[in-house]
């Protein structure tokens, strides 16, 4: 029952933390010129989050389950015998080179499943006339899609965490979803009304996003077995689950997003020659949104 009350309030963090960080820019009128400027600073930060916050938290969890899951497994077999300290070193080293595999696995496999979605999203979309319009229709469709598959994939980790009842994992998990939950609601939002969409719609992309991590970590906390969650243990799956939601994440950042918000410039028009790149001051705020999340994750310990 502690288990299940930690993981509810949890939820109701993120689900509120995450709403309210991507209201904020539909809540204040920007000008034309504001908008472009809170967009690149998003950008900015959905690409300083995945890099500086996820990525490593993800390797982390991975390796703080490892150690614990050895731990308890040391302690067991200390209790059973006192002489197998050789076979435990060895399985220790062996475990270590298999986590590897799974950073490089699990990031490659989220990126390849948003490339994948990304094309199956394209292919309905371009039945469409104008093919700008198709190509702007499928870039929001898909950034909205990319960062709930993310935040479902956080929310796996975060159940699967708490399923655990290793309370170092636990709030591990919890913390990096926060530091870029906000951010990353915050870039979505920006992103979507410089794409040209609804308020209304807006906000209905943004409340999907936002229950998507509750939503999925409460059922994966709920829908565990006694024996899933040894399972679980065994193969890192919180670990794995972060760094697979890394790869969606790096996706969505480093395809859709930068080049949308790098290509907007000072002018649409095709015949001006400076129709792509950025001002120094966009340049500068796109510098800031990527520093922002690197300094909110030195500035956390564990």
């Amino acid at each position: 029952m502690d288990d299940f009350t930690s993981i509810s309030l949890l939820s109701l963090a993120m689900l509120v933390g995450c709403y309210v960080s991507g209201i904020i820019p539909l809540a204040v009128n920007f000008s034309e010129e504001r908008l472009k400027m809170v967009t690149v600073l998003g950008a900015g930060l959905l690409c300083g989050t995945a890099l500086a916050v996820i990525v490593p938290e993800g390797v982390h969890a991975l390796y703080e389950e490892a150690l614990e899951a050895k731990h308890h497994e040391l302690e067991s077999q200390k209790v059973k015998e006192a002489e197998t300290g050789p076979e435990v070193s060895s399985v220790h080293e062996h475990d270590h080179s298999n986590l590897h595999g799974y950073i490089g696995v699990s990031l490659v496999l989220g990126f390849v499943f948003m490339l994948l979605v990304d094309q199956i999203g394209s292919s309905h979309v371009h039945s469409t006339d104008d093919p700008e319009a198709a190509r702007t229709a499928s870039s929001k469709i898909t950034t909205t899609l990319g960062l709930v598959v993310h935040a479902a994939a956080d929310g796996v980790a975060l159940g699967a965490a708490a399923s655990t009842s290793q309370t170092s994992v636990q709030l591990i998990v919890f913390v990096a979803i926060m530091l870029h939950k906000a951010p990353a609601a915050f870039g979505l939002v920006s992103f979507l009304m410089h794409a040209g969409l609804e308020r209304n719609r807006i906000r209905k992309h943004l409340l999907v996003f936002a229950l998507a991590a509750p939503v999925l970590s409460m059922l994966t906390y709920l829908g565990l077995s006694k024996s899933s969650k040894e399972v679980l243990l065994d193969v890192n799956a919180t670990g794995v689950a972060m760094l697979f939601s890394a790869g969606t994440f790096l996706y969505v950042a480093t395809v859709h997003v930068l080049p949308e918000v790098g290509g907007m410039g000072h002018s649409h028009k095709p015949e001006s020659g400076t129709a792509k790149g950025l001002s120094r001051t966009e340049v500068l705020a796109l510098v800031i949104g990527c520093l922002i999340p690197l300094v909110l994750s030195i500035g956390h310990q564990h």
